[in-house]
């Protein structure tokens, strides 16, 4: 069993009460870690509001170097890493190697932003005067990170802020505690001030107390969260009576439409790789096929039989592509989806079953969009396959939706490729490339119910800085009084 301290001012925090992570493939205690109290989250904010002056005033040449130092002790604690999602979250180790060298990659990323953030000069029709449009830090910022890819999304929620010369409070998911405070470790680690980032754990039962009394400090001026809609919304609502700006980065059912003209075994790879990747618990996961009826028969058969290779098992002994689900809730929220939709007329196509949280990838055909398969994410390993009769209501079934975060099409005509994709209402649209695609520089994020706001690269600057405009008077005022 791992313990896990919160990190206030650079310096362990305890609380003298905690919570306990239990391992889903075992039952037992994975990690114990400290419970916060409403007190301990103010603790962490005003220790991150302390640090911000000198922080901000700190050069983007330091700001870099220390960031690329954050990254390679990221690397270094590879091991404890594996462990650590292994046990919390039942991830396999192939998922958790993949999002330390991303995560790794987006604090490089960040490093590099340090020289990018730029104003400009603008020209002012008063004589004399120098108009100028500079960004600056915005103070305290607050990410809410979740479990499902936690090195990546930990990261992600700080690595530019910090960059944009920001302090930061992460606050860990309540399922992978020890994950996230590892993230907090290597950043400390790489030498950053006291005070500077900031590790706030609390018991599940508690989080609407500490959450809300981060988001309601008043050093706190910028909050992002990636998680659930349901969620995303409560803490939209209340920034929102404070007047703070929010990234929010939330649910996902993707689809994925493949045109008659499609290379199928292309789709085919790309469409297991995005459905079933960590078990289907990605917000981009491929969550329906739509298929033209021309090809629909070919590329079912082809899919089943790839899917069918695609075995799941422990996690921890390696041997397997697939591996635990997060928890038994997913499981029984998967299995009630597909015979839901298997109840009212879909086909199983393969999967289905489950072993305690191992639950075979299960594909199920002829889904309409009046079963929930077709409208609820479920965030597991379970695609729906949607028959459409051609281009046009590929695109209106794509639509279909309350969420917009990812989307896919495949076609061997790239320019219709392209016009297809402009008219999918989702933030991120790949052609001839699966749903689930990351990249640090990218601008990602998404519409509708998928939230709003954009972390990576430029548009990650934008999202955690102030724009202000400055002017100085070069010559003697005249003025009508």
């Amino acid at each position: 069993m791992a313990t896990v301290s919160m990190s206030v001012g650079g310096a362990p925090h305890t609380t003298g009460r905690t919570f306990e992570r239990r391992n889903p493939m075992t039952g037992e205690v994975a990690t114990q870690a400290s419970a916060a109290t409403s007190q301990d989250a103010s603790r962490a904010a005003d220790a991150a509001a302390a640090a911000f002056p000198a922080w901000a005033e700190t050069g983007p040449n330091a700001r870099r170097a220390l960031l690329g130092k954050a990254a390679v002790a990221l690397e270094a604690r590879a091991d404890d890493f594996v462990a650590a999602m292994m046990s919390e979250i039942g991830a396999t180790e192939g998922w958790a190697r993949f999002n330390l060298m991303l995560a790794a990659g987006m604090v490089r990323e960040a490093a590099a932003l340090t020289t990018q953030i730029s104003g400009e000069v603008i020209p002012s029709d008063k004589p004399g005067c120098i108009a100028m449009a500079l960004r600056e830090p915005a103070g305290v910022v607050l990410g809410i990170a979740p479990w499902n890819a936690p090195i990546i999304l930990g990261v992600r929620a700080i690595a530019v802020p910090l960059a944009c010369g920001n302090t930061v409070i992460l606050k860990a998911s309540e399922t992978c505690p020890r994950t996230h405070a590892l993230i907090i470790d290597a950043f400390l680690e790489a030498g950053f001030p006291p005070g500077v980032v900031n590790l706030v754990t609390n018991a599940p039962q508690d989080a609407g107390e500490v959450v809300g009394a981060l988001i309601d400090h008043r050093a706190v001026r910028r909050v992002n969260f990636t998680g659930s809609t349901a969620v995303g919304k409560v803490i939209a609502q209340r920034a929102a009576a404070s007047l703070k700006p929010v990234l929010l980065e939330l649910g996902g059912k993707a689809p994925l439409i493949v045109l008659e003209d499609a290379d199928l075994d292309e789709a085919v790879k790309a469409a297991a790789f995005g459905a079933f990747m960590n078990q289907g618990q990605i917000c981009m996961s491929t969550e329906r096929i739509i298929v033209v009826d021309a090809v629909a028969d070919d590329f079912v058969a082809r899919f089943k039989a790839k899917v069918e290779t695609l075995a799941v098992g422990d996690p921890r002994e390696g041997k397997t592509p697939l591996g635990a689900v997060v928890d038994l809730k997913t499981v029984n929220h998967v299995k009630a989806l597909a015979a839901e939709a298997v109840g009212d007329g879909a086909r199983l196509v393969c999967g289905g079953g489950a072993q305690g949280v191992l639950m075979a990838a299960t594909v199920v055909d002829g889904v309409t969009p009046s079963m929930r398969l077709f409208r609820d994410e479920s965030f597991g390993p379970v695609v729906a396959v949607v028959r459409a009769a051609d281009e046009a209501q590929a695109i209106a079934l794509a639509n279909d939706t309350e969420y917009g975060l990812s989307a896919s099409v495949f076609t061997r005509d790239t320019a219709r490729g392209l016009r297809v994709a402009r008219q999918i209402q989702s933030g991120i649209c790949h052609v001839n490339g699966p749903t689930v695609h990351d990249e640090a520089q990218m601008p990602f994020g998404g519409v509708k119910a998928s939230g709003y706001g954009r972390f990576g690269g430029k548009a990650g600057i934008e999202a955690f800085t102030d724009l202000r405009w400055v002017t100085i008077e070069t010559l003697p005022g005249h003025f009508p009084i």
